[in-house]
């Protein structure tokens, strides 16, 4: 039976990297469905995790670190977006959808159906970054300036526009860089920033939160939104402002609360977790787990103490 995309493949300690089109997640065996565990047997379970891209590298580090933990246990880490994810759970395919969104009430509606509730799991938490590039010379921007730059009746089009000029872009024309409308990502920003507004036409939508920076480095006159995570030293990330004054995205930040975009991040299950899946969420949310999120950029639940 053939699997799902796969880049990444572990099985016990060895790592063996993949290339199939953009870089996905995957961990383990999965669907070999004779590979049974390191002796030979058949005694490995193969947990299903698809979705949110915001949540996919870290998702990655908790798969292969869980290996050390129970080599017994492959985690196969897909990306695609919440909305994937939360399709996925749906239709059965996955134990574990990741999500950088809360689950809409259709979804609820859509795994009721199966005779299950949809439980949420609170694993971490993301300061959503604005990027731009390291030549545009703003260094704080305004909620409202973003609604004016995405919204859909935003006037907002040039650099000009916001008292700057960017040297090196062409007629100063802003180049919008969003994500696709099956992202969590989206659906956040489209909450906190456009107020629940339509996205202005005309914007580079990219699958990936990689996509977003990759873009925004190489393109002089971009603005992009993305997870914390994804920053890079070739980017800028200018403060936001807000009731806290203009507070730049970071790890404390998201944790304090005085980051006016950060969000919640979520693994959902269909029902009560139970046996394998219960045990990996539960080493998820705890110290090794959430040390793990936080030396990946993001913030964990709670303060913790990592070695």
């Amino acid at each position: 039976m053939a699997a799902g995309p796969i880049d990444t493949l572990f099985r016990g300690t060895k790592t063996k990297k993949m290339k199939h089109g953009k870089i996905l997640a995957a961990v383990c065996c999965v669907a070999l469905l004779g590979c049974g565990g390191r002796d030979g047997s058949s005694s490995r379970s193969v947990i299903q995790n698809k979705g949110s891209d915001t949540l996919v590298n870290v998702a990655q580090a908790w798969a292969e670190n869980y290996q050390t933990v129970e080599p017994n246990v492959a985690i196969a880490v897909t990306g695609g977006g919440s909305g994937t994810g939360f399709a996925a759970l749906i239709n059965g395919t996955v134990d574990i959808a990741n999500a950088s969104r809360g689950i809409k009430d259709s979804e609820v509606a859509a795994i009721r159906e199966n005779g299950v509730e949809p439980i949420e799991h609170i694993v971490g938490f993301d300061a959503l970054a604005i990027f731009l590039h390291p030549d545009n010379p703003m260094d704080q921007i305004s909620i409202s300036q973003l609604a004016g730059i995405y919204g859909e009746n935003g006037e907002l089009e040039s650099w000009t526009d916001l008292g700057t000029t960017v040297p090196g872009c062409r007629n100063q024309e802003i180049v919008r860089v969003s994500r696709q409308n099956n992202s969590g990502t989206y659906a956040y920003f489209r909450e906190a920033v456009l107020d629940k507004a339509d996205f202005k036409l005309g914007s580079r939508d990219m699958h990936g939160s990689k996509d977003v920076v990759d873009l925004v480095e190489n393109t002089v006159c971009s603005i992009g939104y993305s997870g914390l995570a994804y920053a890079n030293e070739h980017v800028k990330m200018p403060c936001v402002e807000s009731g806290e004054g203009c507070v730049a995205p970071s790890s404390q930040t998201a944790i304090d609360g005085s980051y006016p975009i950060a969000r919640p991040l979520f693994m959902y299950t269909a029902g009560e977790p139970e046996g394998a899946t219960k045990d990996y969420l539960d080493w998820i949310l705890s110290d090794e787990g959430q040390c793990i999120i936080q030396e990946k950029g993001y913030a964990p639940v709670r303060a913790v103490t990592c070695g």
